[in-house]
């Protein structure tokens, strides 16, 4: 178990107590405190297996301290999203740690959300309210709205700074590069903004036809799809009889044996059918902006190889940030992923700089 495992769990530990002190209901923030604990006990096994004393336990890293003041600035749900991406790497370190140990393994550490539910369904304080509502949220936090912000601007960036770059080697960052940024800014945040909007859009028509087709057998053939929810339960490993059973009861509520029907059927959640088509457009287009005005800015208040240099520069910047922004869900070095962002930008435009100014010349003579 190496010490990036161990910091892991240590962040984890971190982040899921803040969660905790931030979380107005208390049964869920029961939930992350004692998620922390585990955490927190998964580290101190993780020491003990490397023969370090658990008061040398290392301080939680930067990154676990920046998603805490992204919580704290846009919202605990955020840092619930990105903190569950790393359930993988923590249910590997576990089990690595278990098998070097030659400790049974329980099946619970292969699955956060499974442990999560285990906490929930053996505390009588805990209700169905509860268990719905955690349920909910973790399947719609923030953390793909934040990796969506990341890889948003860096669209905008990298797309625009090699527009603008192809248009100044063609023209020597003269005339015409401030209008080519500004057109390229609007064009791709317009691009970005529809198809976003078809895209969520086209996916929420799908899902609701598909579940008033289910609505619909649910009405027409109530035997078939009470065969179907017993299948189901069969699957999960509840023999025949109990199944029949409890497909049976819950064939009494017509609403009810839809929604199951259509989350285990067809897979469908319907907490994503309530997301805006026109603020995700929204959504699209400023992030895409953002990220696309920066190697346009130079060239507002000045041209020719300054304003190039300038643009360059800012570019630069820009990748750097965006790069270290991707370590939040990576968890690499901010050194790496930044500078990693800053090559591949650099030589995209660099390309572009370069057609640009064969066709220039070829142009001009």
């Amino acid at each position: 178990m190496n010490l990036k495992s161990i910091q892991t769990e240590v962040d984890a530990s971190y982040l899921y107590l803040k969660l905790a002190e931030n979380e107005p209901d208390t049964a869920i923030a029961k939930v992350f405190a004692e998620m922390s604990e585990i955490e927190k006990g998964h580290a101190i096994a993780f020491l003990k297996a490397q023969a370090i004393s658990p008061d040398k336990m290392p301080l939680p890293s930067r990154r676990a301290r920046t998603l805490n003041s992204i919580g704290r600035i846009f919202g605990y749900d955020y840092v619930l999203g990105v903190l569950m991406d790393t359930e993988k790497s923590i249910s590997n370190a576990v089990l690595a740690a278990k098998k070097q140990n030659k400790l049974p393994i329980s099946g619970t550490e292969t699955n956060h959300v499974k442990i999560l539910r285990n906490i929930l369904d053996n505390d009588s304080k805990v209700g169905s309210k509860a268990i719905t509502k955690f349920e909910s949220r973790h399947r719609s936090v923030g953390g793909n709205a934040l990796r969506a912000a990341v890889l948003g601007g860096n669209d905008g960036l990298v797309s625009n700074f090699s527009l603008v770059m192809g248009v100044a080697g063609a023209s020597d960052g003269q005339s015409g590069v401030l209008v080519a940024g500004l057109a390229g800014l609007l064009a791709g945040a317009l691009s970005m903004a529809l198809g976003e909007w078809i895209s969520v859009k086209s996916s929420q028509e799908l899902f609701e036809n598909q579940m008033q087709i289910e609505l619909e057998e649910l009405e027409t053939n109530p035997a078939g799809e009470m065969q179907e929810l017993s299948l189901i339960y069969q699957t999960k490993g509840i023999d025949k009889a109990q199944a029949d059973k409890m497909a049976e009861e819950i064939m009494q509520d017509t609403t009810k044996a839809h929604q199951i029907l259509i989350e285990e059927e067809l897979g469908i959640n319907p907490e994503e059918l309530k997301g805006s088509a026109i603020e995700a457009a929204l959504y699209s287009f400023v992030l895409f902006a953002i990220g696309a005005v920066i190697p346009v800015i130079p060239f507002l208040f000045t041209n020719g190889f300054r304003a190039i240099l300038y643009s360059t520069i800012l570019s630069a910047l820009g990748l750097f940030g965006i790069g270290a922004a991707i370590t939040l869900f990576t968890g690499k070095s901010v050194w790496f992923s930044g500078m990693r962002q800053v090559v591949f930008g650099l030589i995209a435009a660099a390309i572009t700089f370069g057609i640009g100014k064969i066709i220039g010349v070829s142009m001009a003579g």
